[in-house]
């Protein structure tokens, strides 16, 4: 035997589920080109299903399970083996992760910012009574803050479904993830990038995250090549709010977080959807201790009334 290491090779094929719209197929894309710059991959194939979010559109989505729907097919074909892992938007996944399953891998965060599409009009200089389509109570919650003369609708579909119907004539303006609308070579569609200021995110907006079995020990290794710290720490952050607050992906609830000179800095909010009532605290502190600065701000938040806040939101909207 010679006198130098002997490197394993492990050669992984990798099948990764996919929802079929085109960004849900651009980011499962994407993370298939990084896994074949890794040595220990082999191939990648996409395995693309159709999930319950995607077939039901005529009902908002608090009404029919929450966000989670989006995924849960996906976590199907992992348990019966068809896939090896799922590609998610950290914003489309719960919490509170169902038993079994991890996110093994986070990339670095694109834009966290909400996109006005309006054909080029300024948020201020829509009409007054002007119809903006979005379906997340969060957002709707921070432009009737803004703009209490607002026609709000609700908007469900893919990019391009909502655009085309923006297209139509159907609304004056929409609201859209600029992170989605950027990755599909669309952002000459962005009139304006609210700031954090004007609309906070939902949590982890922007992220793409990895999940798989918590037994899958042998992707757990090789994904880890594609953790970005800085954006494990916000996200960890971040989604601490959202879990501490119990609250679903469509809760009226945004949080966003920042490292900036070795410090994390996090600001939370919740609001009522008719945005009669907004609350946001924040903190900061080590990035190291992302938890508990997210544990922190949802103190902050209960302090200030959000159970019963959130509780008011759920009766306005059953």
């Amino acid at each position: 035997m010679s006198g130098g290491a002997c490197k394993e090779v492990i050669d992984l094929h990798i099948r990764i589920a996919t929802r079929k719209s085109q960004l849900a197929v651009w980011q499962a894309e994407h993370v298939a080109t990084l896994l074949e710059g890794l040595d220990a991959v082999d191939s990648v194939e996409l395995v693309r299903l159709s999930t319950r979010g995607d077939e039901i559109l005529d009902r908002s989505l608090q009404k029919i399970g929450g966000k989670g729907l989006f995924i849960k097919e996906l976590e199907v074909a992992m348990q019966e083996d068809r896939a090896d892992l799922a590609v998610h938007s950290m914003k489309d996944v719960p919490a509170e992760m169902p038993d079994g399953f991890c996110i093994a891998a986070i990339l670095e965060r694109a834009s966290h910012a909400d996109a006005l599409v309006s054909g080029g009009v300024p948020f201020a200089d829509l009409r007054e009574g002007a119809v903006v389509g979005s379906s997340s109570l969060r957002r709707q919650a921070q432009l009737r803050a803004m703009r209490p003369d607002l026609d709000i609708r609700p908007l469900r579909g893919n990019v391009n479904t909502r655009l085309a119907k923006f297209d139509a004539g159907e609304f004056d303006a929409i609201i859209l993830a600029a992170a989605g609308l950027e990755r599909l070579g669309m952002g000459e569609r962005i009139t304006a990038r609210f700031g954090i200021d004007e609309m906070l995110p939902a949590a982890s907006q922007g992220v793409i995250g990895i999940e798989c079995l918590e037994s899958r020990s042998d992707l757990h290794a090789v994904l880890a090549a594609l953790d970005h710290e800085p954006t494990v720490r916000t996200t960890l952050a971040e989604r601490e709010v959202a879990r501490a607050l119990d609250a679903s992906c469509q809760s009226p609830v945004a949080a966003h977080a920042t490292i900036a000179d070795g410090t994390l800095s996090l600001i939370g909010l919740a609001a009522l959807p008719d945005g009669s009532e907004v609350i946001r605290t924040s903190s900061s502190g080590d990035p190291a201790d992302a938890v508990e600065i997210g544990a922190e701000v949802a103190l902050g938040l209960a302090e200030q009334g959000v159970e019963a806040l959130l509780e008011r939101a759920r009766q306005m909207t059953e």
